[in-house]
């Protein structure tokens, strides 16, 4: 009786009569079914000795491949090996050398249509160790028929009390092969702990993404998201993290992600409690800790260690916003705040710097500052008036007789290229006014 197959083995079942080898032990496999197989070689690369034979860069992500059922000893020369592609165009999740992978038999590019020639895919790489990181495994590394008895002995043997000397040689796993690949096993490669619900996207190397939401768990390992009244199990929140804490923990124990200790962080919250460090409300000696923003702005913007709503956090050693072929857009509904522990600046190279306020002041020094800034047009002006009759005065005193000593000093101050006369040519000349900042 016709079995009626679905999903994948439906998507290939191209003809009931169809059948392949990829198992590498003389049997058919039926289209659909899969086979695990453990990866000898991948194409990452035209150093690959696989890049030719796979297509060249239309290749890229093909791999060597050899039965479970036929692989044996990982050094033989017996070993059947055949090409296998991703199946997923979109996803490149390659394979390190000596991972198992599920293969598939599917359409050819050459004649896709029913009764063509088949083409190798594989799907995934299987979890040995539930591992983000690595899951290869070395095959029979002790079948070595010279290997001495002390070295050869069973798991049986070993937990019976004989002990297995260990060998004076290295042993080493292959993960790169011939592709020029760099991977380097590393042991402190946490995985990233779900909870109930969660989808991760997790890399090899420490990177992550978290489609999560908050989830108030009593276990072992809590997130520092889930805390507070305002949210609730369930609420969204997506975290990519690309690094990890450095906090010396074996491989195999799960993490949580930390903004404050993460390298490189992204938040997307919706009612979460992000306890972030900011740099500008660090504690000073003497003080508790400064509530950030409260002498720039008011109303003073809640802290970011107690909002509670929908926002953006991104937190990293260093932040870099650049364009290349249009403007850099910031827009709130509130307020927005610039501040630092050293300097800020701003600057145009070619155009002005525009600071307005359409309704309130624009304050400089402090936020409530009163001293007004002097309108410097209208004030030359009415300096240089006030020096025209300074000068006529003087002159009118020089030519007093009967005040010596005042006519000798108005002389003196009115004279050209005296005091006043010098002066009036600075404040004629526009000495006193700056060419670059210009206020309303």
């Amino acid at each position: 009786m016709a079995i009626n197959k679905t999903g994948i083995s439906r998507l290939f079942q191209l003809s009931p009569d169809i059948n392949s080898n990829i198992s590498g032990d003389g049997k058919t496999t039926p289209i659909g079914d899969f086979i695990v197989a453990r990866v000898i070689d991948v194409n990452l690369n035209s150093n690959s000795n696989l890049f030719n034979k796979s297509g060249g860069w239309s290749g890229i992500g093909a791999i060597n491949f050899a039965s479970v059922k036929s692989s044996g000893n990982q050094n033989s020369q017996n070993e059947v090996l055949q090409l296998a592609t991703p199946l997923f165009p979109n996803i490149k999740n390659y394979p390190l050398v000596n991972e198992y992978v599920l293969i598939v038999k599917g359409p050819s590019n050459i004649n896709p249509g029913i009764g063509s020639e088949l083409k190798n895919y594989y799907v995934s790489i299987a979890s040995l160790w539930n591992s983000q990181h690595i899951n290869a495994a070395p095959i029979d590394l002790n079948t070595n028929n010279n290997t001495s008895p002390s070295l050869d002995k069973s798991y049986t043997s070993i937990e019976a009390g004989n002990v297995k000397r260990p060998p004076t040689q290295k042993q080493s796993i292959d993960l790169n092969g011939n592709s020029g690949g760099t991977f380097v096993e590393k042991g402190d490669i946490q995985p990233i702990l779900p909870f109930a619900g969660d989808n991760i996207f997790e890399g090899r190397f420490g990177n992550s993404i978290r489609l999560g939401n908050t989830s108030k768990s009593g276990g072992d390992i809590q997130n520092n998201w889930s805390k507070g009244n305002n949210t609730e199990n369930g609420d969204p929140i997506t975290i990519l993290k690309n690094g990890q804490s450095e906090d010396n923990k074996p491989g195999f124990i799960p993490t949580v992600e930390n903004i404050n200790t993460d390298p490189s962080s992204l938040y997307l919250t919706s009612t979460q409690n992000i306890p972030i460090d900011i740099s500008v409300s660090n504690k000073k000696e003497g003080l508790g800790a400064t509530i950030p923003y409260s002498n720039i702005i008011t109303p003073v913007p809640k802290s970011p260690k107690s909002y509670n709503d929908s926002q953006v956090i991104l937190n990293s050693g260093r932040l870099l916003f650049n364009t290349h072929t249009d403007s850099i857009l910031f827009s709130s509904q509130k307020s927005i705040v610039l501040t630092s522990i050293e300097d800020l600046g701003i600057q145009s190279q070619t155009k002005n710097v525009n600071i307005v306020s359409d309704k309130g002041i624009v304050s400089l020094g402090q936020q409530n500052a009163s001293e007004a800034v002097i309108l410097g047009d209208i004030f030359i002006d009415d300096f240089i008036a006030v020096l025209n009759n300074l000068i006529n005065l003087c002159t009118a005193l020089g030519n007093e007789t009967q005040i010596p000593a005042a006519g000798s000093l108005a002389n003196i101050l009115s004279q050209p290229g005296g005091t006043l006369d010098s002066i009036l040519n600075r404040a004629k000349a526009g000495s006193h006014k700056s060419n670059k900042v210009k206020t309303s």
